[in-house]
């Protein structure tokens, strides 16, 4: 059954941590010198598949006692918020252009990009993550794609307009904190049981 409060919670944390990261800006990057809507097609397939590998990866987490997935997440989104804090986000991508514009090549330059930069990433892992401690996989890979959408097209329609108006380092403090919270949850519940 969806649940729109795990939707909501799911797409709140996916939207924050993905917000600061690289793959968003490379987005814009590509946005900007091609069709925007082809780049987000490919995208956007691209996040789904990414999603789809979180959801089975958390699913398994589900197989474990509750208070083992409890722990395991808390020090996990522990993890999260310290990747984000730590991290050097001013590291550029490799973007490889593609020689024409079709929908074709444009939209596969942007889901190979997304697929081989999102792979094991912070997003992949969190929404691993949320999908372990909702138990709600169809209502965690709602979330968490609508969230990686949501990224996706700021950054490919109007990344240089939020970027003037929200500093990056208030985002990523904002994602750390929504992820500390978490892990106080999580790790809450796996000391009470």
């Amino acid at each position: 059954m969806l649940s729109l409060t795990v939707v909501a919670v799911v797409f709140g944390v996916i939207f924050l941590a993905e917000l600061p990261d690289k793959t968003a800006l490379a987005g814009l990057m590509l946005g900007t010198r091609y069709r925007a809507s082809y780049v987000f097609c490919g995208v956007a397939a691209a996040f789904v598949v990414h999603v789809a590998l979180a959801i089975a990866a958390g699913s398994l987490l589900t197989l474990l006692p509750h208070r083992w997935v409890q722990a395991v997440v808390g020090v996990l989104f522990l993890g999260g918020a310290a990747m984000l804090l730590y991290t050097n986000s001013d590291d550029e991508e490799d973007v490889r252009q593609p020689a024409d514009q079709s929908f074709w090549k444009v939209a596969g330059a942007g889901f190979m990009l997304i697929l081989v930069a999102e792979f094991g990433d912070l997003t992949q892992i969190m929404t691993a993550n949320l999908a372990a401690r909702y138990d709600d996989p169809v209502s965690v890979g709602i979330g968490a794609t609508l969230g990686l959408w949501a990224v996706a097209g700021l950054g490919i329609f109007g990344g240089r307009l939020l970027m003037k108006r929200v500093p990056l380092a208030l985002i990523t403090k904002i994602a750390a904190a929504v992820m500390v919270v978490l892990a106080g949850f999580s790790l809450y519940e796996a000391a009470v049981g």
